[in-house]
């Protein structure tokens, strides 16, 4: 992975999640100084902020919160609230879909990269595992990087690394940039808050769980045949 290829500075939205961990390590590869912004919006496990905070501290990123808790009033969903049960149902959204939420948290970052002289945003939002969220197609991002460009008239980049990668692809990643072992046992994915490899029994478990173990069967056999 070749280091520092733009001199440019950059923000990543950082959950500490497998995702934005994953990505806030490609940001570092890539850029001159990267900062890292996690919000709060009333999500029910607040160790998502603590582990955010941790990582980025760990890894020397500046490291900003938003109070976004308006947002968990506004679109009651099963992140916010424990009395909404984590499903989807047949031609319906997940309850774990945040109305709003990306346009939101993309939108505050943007504004934050222009107030500390960035040009990119990067996120973790993928179009090939995202659970049929509409806010992580790419066709959305595209649109709403046209309209933060007008809306300050100054010219942002939003970065997606992982918008065409599978789990297991974005594993290969997080292994590609020497960071493999970091995301697996420091980061949250799980719904249920449980750090590392989570609970293992909630959506968000099962789709890093199997990618993970796709990636290392893969990998696997890859050292197989090379042997």
């Amino acid at each position: 992975m070749s280091k520092r290829v733009s001199n440019e500075k950059a923000v990543v939205v950082f959950s500490g999640g497998q995702d934005s961990t994953t990505c806030l390590f490609w940001a570092l590869e890539r850029y001159r100084e990267v900062e890292a912004v996690t919000f709060n919006y009333g999500q029910r496990h607040k160790l998502e902020l603590a582990c955010a905070a941790d990582i980025a501290a760990e890894l020397g990123v500046r490291h900003y919160v938003l109070d976004m808790s308006l947002l968990g009033q506004l679109a009651p969903n099963a992140l916010t609230r424990s009395d909404i049960a984590i499903e989807q149902k047949e031609g319906e959204l997940p309850s774990t879909f945040v109305d709003g939420r990306n346009l939101l948290f993309l939108s505050f970052a943007a504004i934050l990269a222009k107030q500390i002289g960035a040009r990119h945003v990067v996120t973790g939002v993928c179009e090939t595992d995202f659970s049929g969220y509409p806010d992580c197609r790419d066709v959305f991002i595209k649109s709403l990087n046209v309209t933060l460009n007008l809306s300050m008239d100054y010219n942002f980049v939003i970065e997606t690394p992982l918008m065409w990668l599978n789990k297991a692809e974005t594993w290969a990643l997080a292994d590609e940039l020497g960071a493999f072992d970091f995301v697996r046992n420091k980061t949250l994915t799980c719904y249920n808050g449980v750090v590392a490899d989570g609970c293992g029994e909630c959506p968000a478990c099962k789709l890093r769980c199997n990618g993970l173990e796709e990636f290392v069967a893969g990998r696997a056999a890859a050292e197989g045949e090379a042997g």
